[in-house]
């Protein structure tokens, strides 16, 4: 890990976050933090008709949800004059070059190659176009898309997590950097970015690891030192399939929504794919001092949605007062009492929207659940309960004793309906240290 590291997350505002954005978010930000660096949020909004501003906002909300703050933030669409004046100086290198295929074109020359058993590669047709070739297209209607050329050599890198790593570039397409309609895609914008906002490692996908070696050869075009490349692996469903069609169910929109810890969440994903045991963790700033880019593997990282939400559980039933005191106003739980209540019921519920259902238990708001044959029972009971008002923690064990000694009963016979009487519930809190907290 180099000295003060910078970061970056680059979202395109074209839909929501989901798990998959979020693992290279999070192991950016924890780099960041745990060098002492910073972290940038970059929106790729280059791509005017599919970019809308909800998601820009969404990508925010769905950070700043998860504690994931950051130190700088920009926009690609702002940006513009400086992506083409580079386009300007490559061009002038030779290095970024018209071509005028149609998608058709380009489909079927696909197609051929690799009917014949050779690797879809363009062809690089467009650099025999002389001048007047050009003219004639162009008064066609046909305007050019701008390839970059690539030196046909192997570019190698050491990899932060793969090792050394090197991709032959001789069978790689010479990649479009600008489309037909002027419109810059992602490979020579983020070369800009890095270099402008000083990104000193990038992490990233596996299946950006082609990408990164066209932009190394972009980095050398500009006369600038790469940045350092870690491509962590792609996750998959437990039990080995992909996840692609699961995505959308999967956004943090969603998991919000659902409940789920934020910091479960982070526990998880921080530990997900390492050689490390996923442990609940109940600070960022433990999140980070655990983090170590070492351990990640390059095996595929089953994403088990039921561990989170297990190890979210975990970690509500350890969550001091403290932390949910705004929880417990919000449901009405009131002040001088919500220490205890929170002490009694944080065990028996496995989400936060659980706590307004206990505290309903108090004030009364349930249905008593009485079977037929308890019945003369629980009328029993409820009178010895009344005649022993006010209660405190010695009530319930004095009064079910009498109860014992009158009736017969024991055991659950004797405790489980007055409980289901009491609270509706057949579990929950032990009933002495509750009843004293109860309304009526």
């Amino acid at each position: 890990m180099c000295a003060n590291p910078v970061t970056r997350f680059a979202p395109s505002p074209t839909g929501k976050l989901h798990v998959g954005n979020l693992r290279p978010a999070l192991l950016n930000w924890l780099y960041a933090r745990k060098g002492g660096g910073q972290f940038v949020l970059r929106i790729d909004d280059t791509d005017a008709e599919r970019s809308k501003e909800e998601y820009v906002d969404a990508v925010k909300r769905d950070l700043e949800w998860l504690g994931l703050d950051w130190d700088r933030y920009e926009r690609q669409s702002e940006r513009m004059d400086r992506y083409n004046a580079v386009a300007d100086e490559l061009r002038a290198q030779g290095r970024l070059y018209a071509a005028y295929e149609t998608g058709t074109e380009l489909g079927l020359k696909r197609k051929t190659l690799l009917q014949s058993g050779r690797p879809p590669v363009y062809d690089r047709a467009a650099l025999n176009l002389t001048d007047e070739d050009k003219a004639k297209l162009e008064a066609e209607g046909r305007k050019p898309h701008w390839r970059f050329k690539l030196d046909q050599t192997r570019t190698s890198w050491t990899d932060g997590i793969r090792g050394d790593v090197n991709v032959d570039c001789a069978s790689v397409s010479d990649p479009v950097l600008i489309r037909e309609d002027g419109g810059f895609l992602y490979t020579l914008c983020s070369v800009c970015d890095d270099i402008d906002f000083g990104i000193t490692d990038v992490i990233r996908g596996e299946d950006h690891v082609t990408n990164t070696a066209t932009q190394i050869q972009i980095f050398d075009a500009m006369g600038d030192k790469p940045t350092g490349f870690a491509h962590h692996s792609l996750l998959v469903d437990a039990d080995g399939s992909g996840l692609s069609k699961r995505l959308g169910s999967l956004t943090l929109e969603s998991l919000r929504e659902a409940g789920v810890d934020p910091l479960a969440l982070l526990s998880y994903m921080a530990r997900l794919g390492t050689s490390e045991p996923i442990e609940a963790r109940a600070t960022h700033a433990e999140i980070i001092e655990g983090f170590s880019l070492d351990t990640l593997g390059r095996a595929p990282a089953r994403f088990n949605r039921e561990e989170i939400d297990a190890l979210g559980v975990k970690m509500l039933h350890t969550r001091p007062f403290e932390d949910v005191a705004p929880l417990l106003a919000d449901a009405g739980v009131e002040t001088a009492i919500a220490p205890k209540f929170w002490e009694l019921i944080r065990e028996n519920i496995a989400s936060t929207d659980e706590i307004s259902d206990w505290w309903k238990v108090v004030t009364g708001d349930i249905t008593p659940d009485i079977a037929d044959e308890d019945r003369e029972f629980v009328t029993t009971a409820q009178a010895a309960f009344d005649g022993a008002k006010p209660w405190d923690e010695t009530t319930w064990k004095t009064v079910t004793d009498a109860l014992k000694t009158e009736t017969g009963r024991k055991g659950k016979g004797l405790f489980m309906p007055l409980r289901k009487a009491m609270t509706g519930r057949s579990n929950g809190p032990d009933m002495g240290a509750l009843l004293p907290l109860l309304k009526r």
